[in-house]
């Protein structure tokens, strides 16, 4: 046997088996073959999996922040997933009172109100929207109503309802206008309230 029949691998093994091996040894060193052993380090998906967060809960901040339009949408959407509730109807009443859109408020609000006949919060709305509807006498007997529902725990409620009785007092033929710039307060569930202060175009 020759020195070159010796050391010759292609020799030994054959060339079809020399190729494979180097085959091999390419893949193994190749990007393409890192990255199919290292998806999972390098390149990690999303968790879809991932619980969002509520948009009625998203509501009720942009409600505090007074970003009315975008809690107005906000509590759409809370709609896919929880339906007409009536805290969903309360707030969406409570979000176009923001807005300044009385007459969709005060609907809304009733039914809220209906639907949840022991529920203090939509009947203090709803007499914060009848009082700037003008039915002053309607709104103390609500918020009279939202008053007794809390068992006299809410400084909120408390506080409009002393607003509305003042007006009532004040200006009985004003047709429930009036002059001063007051600060109601809409309350949601849980015990927490939006200040809605009160403007011309309300």
């Amino acid at each position: 046997m020759t020195d070159i029949e010796r050391v010759s691998p292609v020799r030994r093994f054959g060339p079809r088996t020399a190729a494979f091996a180097f085959a091999l040894v390419a893949v193994g060193c190749s990007p393409a073959g890192q990255s199919q052993n290292s998806t999972n380090l390098w390149a990690p998906g999303v968790d879809s999996r991932k619980d969002s967060v509520d948009p009625l809960i998203i509501g009720h901040r942009l409600m505090a922040a007074q970003e009315y339009e975008l809690a107005l949408e906000a509590f759409t959407r809370a709609t896919l997933n929880h339906g007409l509730t009536s805290e969903i109807l309360s707030s969406l009443g409570s979000a176009n009172l923001g807005l300044g859109r009385l007459g969709q408020a005060e609907e809304l609000l009733r039914q809220a109100a209906k639907k949840a006949p022991d529920w203090a919060e939509p009947h203090n709305n709803l007499g914060i929207v009848l009082l700037e509807r003008g039915k002053t006498a309607e709104a103390v007997q609500i918020l009279k109503r939202a008053y007794a529902l809390n068992n006299g725990e809410s400084d909120a409620i408390r506080d409009n309802l002393r607003l509305a009785l003042e007006k009532f007092e004040n200006t009985p033929h004003s047709g429930g206008q009036s002059t001063e710039n007051n600060t109601y307060k809409l309350v949601q569930q849980g015990g927490g309230s939006y200040a809605i202060r009160k403007s011309p175009n309300l």
